[in-house]
């Protein structure tokens, strides 16, 4: 499980609440809230 502000590497990541997909295309990038429900959780 991945949280809103870590920094879990490059991937796809959906939200565990509506499966909203989040891409982060840099290891720096950080994890937003979900763009569409604003929760804080993700799998990959």
């Amino acid at each position: 499980m991945y949280t809103t502000g870590e920094k879990p590497g490059k991937g796809e990541y959906y939200c565990t609440k509506c499966g909203q997909n989040v891409t982060l295309d840099d290891n720096t990038d950080t994890l937003p809230p979900c763009p569409k429900c604003s929760n804080t959780t993700y799998r990959k």
